[in-house]
């Protein structure tokens, strides 16, 4: 009995830790903006709206939080219905992104960005994460923040 107390004590604590992932500091200079102000028309030559598109049951759960590291250095945490505007030089650029979801769901994607790439949309899968360039606001934009250092 004492041995079954252990296992289910032992059991939930890895489940309720298990999703924590903890925020990476960015290295990048974030485009300070208002919600009020963004526009797509504004986007482009560089300028790059970079959002986590994670659906509902990742966000019911927690695990919808993305670290993410650009060109081997670290973006930041995104979490669910942010996003942050930053600068791109035009060519590729390699993309690494990492969630948890009971054991870590890394994935890597290169993606070449010209003068017309103005939305990137990342979001956490069953399996691992999705990046497409969408060059279109998510639904429900105007519900979405900027996300802070941290």
């Amino acid at each position: 009995m004492k041995n079954i107390r252990i296992i289910i004590a032992s059991f939930s604590f890895i489940l309720l830790t298990s999703c924590a992932l903890k925020p990476i500091t960015s290295e990048y200079t974030f485009i300070k903006t208002n919600i009020e102000n963004v526009e797509l028309n504004d986007l482009g030559n560089g300028n790059v709206l970079i959002y986590n598109g994670a659906n509902i049951l990742h966000k019911m759960d927690n695990t919808a939080r993305l670290n993410i590291w650009l060109d081997q250095k670290p973006l930041g945490q995104i979490r669910p219905s942010e996003y942050v505007i930053i600068n791109l030089k035009k060519g590729k650029h390699h993309f690494k992104v990492l969630h948890i979801d009971v054991v870590n769901m890394r994935s890597e994607h290169e993606i070449e960005i010209d003068n017309k790439t103005k939305v990137i949309k990342i979001k956490p899968t069953i399996t691992s994460n999705k990046l497409e360039i969408t060059n279109e606001f998510p639904k429900n934009f105007d519900k979405f923040k900027y996300a802070e250092k941290r």
